[in-house]
């Protein structure tokens, strides 16, 4: 397993590339209501990354997928295809955004609770996002990648939520996924050695009942295998000589 330890140079075009995926996500948050269709919040976060941010949304095309963003709604974990679904009350919705810009990629997802929701989905919501949080925190100079899934898997266990393992974190930078592979749930202390310089995602995806997990027949989609709820948030995380730096981190946000 080969990590790269960015540039500077390459840390700059990381951090101008991750501002304008977190800027996509502050941009939809008020279209993301009851009635609007998936594919219309598709189509305005497209207009958006291309138009004003003049960058590229890297989801189309990559792989075959259809479309500009995910969209992954209640028991939905990942990759969710944006099409005539009308959101409802209650939904809880994860749009998952990754730009290119100056040939280099910024990922970030977050959740969003359309209307009002029932107390059990919001609890999940802010168990994953603390998950995520927490993931975060953990990351420094001589830590290991294990321990970053060490105490996400605690802290959802913690409430008899699972987490998902099928899908992982990752580096990222000139290619959508690089090494490491960050898994969210394992071992302190296991996995590959942190170093200054490695910028990954750590993008946790949380179940409300068990982890296991199914692939729809469009080949993209990924549902819980019991049906009940999952929730995300992702961050691309820069590891400093002293932590680390939330590129994706959003304007009023607090880590």
């Amino acid at each position: 397993m080969t990590i790269a330890i960015k540039t500077p140079a390459e840390i700059e075009k990381m951090r101008v590339a991750c501002r304008l995926a977190a800027e996509v996500l502050e941009m939809i948050a008020p279209y993301v209501q009851v009635g609007v269709t998936t594919k219309e919040l598709d189509r305005t976060c497209h207009n958006y990354i291309v138009n004003v941010q003049h960058a590229i949304p890297a989801p189309l095309n990559y792989r075959g997928f259809p479309k500009s963003i995910c969209t992954s709604v209640n028991q939905v974990v990942c990759h969710g295809i944006p099409g005539e679904k009308k959101l409802k009350n209650g939904d809880i919705i994860n749009i998952d955004i990754t730009v290119i810009k100056d040939e280099y990629f910024g990922d970030t997802s977050r959740m969003f609770i359309v209307g009002k929701t029932f107390a059990l989905a919001e609890h999940l919501v802010k168990v994953a996002q603390e998950c995520l949080y927490l993931g975060i925190k953990a990351v420094k100079p001589g830590a290991h990648i294990g321990d970053i899934g060490a105490v996400i898997q605690k802290h959802a266990s913690s409430y008899n939520f699972s987490v998902v393992r099928d899908y992982c974190g990752h580096g990222i930078g000139k290619n959508f996924h690089e090494d490491p592979q960050v898994l969210h749930f394992g071992e302190a202390g296991t996995g590959a050695l942190i170093k200054p310089g490695m910028i990954f995602t750590i993008e946790p995806m949380i179940n409300a009942g068990s982890y296991h997990i199914k692939l729809m027949p469009d080949n993209w989609t990924v549902v819980t295998a019991d049906k009940k709820l999952s929730a995300q948030w992702e961050h691309t995380v820069l590891v400093t000589e002293s932590g680390y730096e939330v590129l994706t981190k959003s304007k009023n946000e607090i880590i």
